[in-house]
């Protein structure tokens, strides 16, 4: 999704133009959808690669024993899970989400697998954080940030969250740098996968704006001035699988 200003009276819904007002709803729809098939959409848009990406974040963090990290949009528990692993279960994982179907995802898959401590699942906005100032070690957000109607107040919020010395890791979709490859993605994004969705989760549009909303956030270098506007520093980016995703990260000083 391109960056918006909330001072803007309309913002990307992916290709549509709509109300900035109207943009949470919107989204919040599409993973009321979405959210029992969400390991599926994930796989059919990475072609399973996203597992790889996801364990990529965590060793870049490098999590240690004792840090409170805040996972945002993280509501299925993919990334709290595997920070908990990590740390062999001594930390503590806030996972947020603005959905609620999302949030029972993960609360389900928690109790399946004894996972009873460590983790708060807090329903709330990335643009209005329910968190205190310098309250949390590490920030980070998987396929979500281009989802947000207002991605620089995101920004903002996580830095103000985060403590001195604080790390922000974001996981996203990107743009393929690779002319051959981009090739083969566009068509497969734009002509097969919709298909896909529509046959085996019944839910076609929800896929084509999923697909939309990938095209329509910043490219890399982009999205990393945009981190230094919000008062990261040390701000790096890591090009995977050709550039379908990026991981950027950024630390408050």
């Amino acid at each position: 999704m391109a960056a918006s200003d909330t001072s803007s009276d309309s913002t990307h819904f992916g290709f549509r133009e709509v109300p900035a007002s109207e943009k949470a709803g919107l989204v919040r729809g599409v993973f009321d959808s979405v959210a029992e098939n969400y390991d599926l959409m994930n796989d059919l848009m990475s072609g399973g690669v996203h597992r790889l990406w996801k364990t990529a974040m965590i060793d870049w963090l490098m999590p240690r024993p004792g840090q409170h990290l805040l996972d945002v949009a993280g509501g299925t528990g993919d990334i709290a899970f595997r920070f908990l692993d990590r740390v062999k279960g001594d930390g503590r994982v806030s996972v947020l989400d603005i959905n609620h179907a999302m949030l029972s995802v993960g609360q389900d898959r928690a109790i399946d697998q004894n996972r009873l401590s460590g983790l708060d699942w807090v329903n709330g906005d990335a643009q209005n954080l329910p968190l205190a100032d310098k309250s949390v070690d590490a920030y980070t957000i998987a396929f979500g940030i281009r989802n947000v109607t207002d991605i620089p107040l995101a920004l903002r919020e996580a830095r103000r969250v985060l403590k001195p010395g604080g790390r922000f890791l974001c996981l996203e979709f990107s743009k393929v740098e690779v002319p051959v490859l981009k090739q083969f993605y566009d068509f497969y994004s734009f002509q097969l996968l919709p298909r896909i969705g529509g046959i085996v989760a019944k839910d076609r549009p929800s896929y084509e704006y999923l697909v939309e909303s990938i095209r329509q956030f910043p490219d890399a270098d982009t999205f990393a001035d945009m981190l230094r506007t919000a008062r990261f520093h040390q701000v790096k980016y890591r090009r995977l699988s050709g550039g379908i995703a990026a991981l950027h990260s950024g630390w408050r000083l």
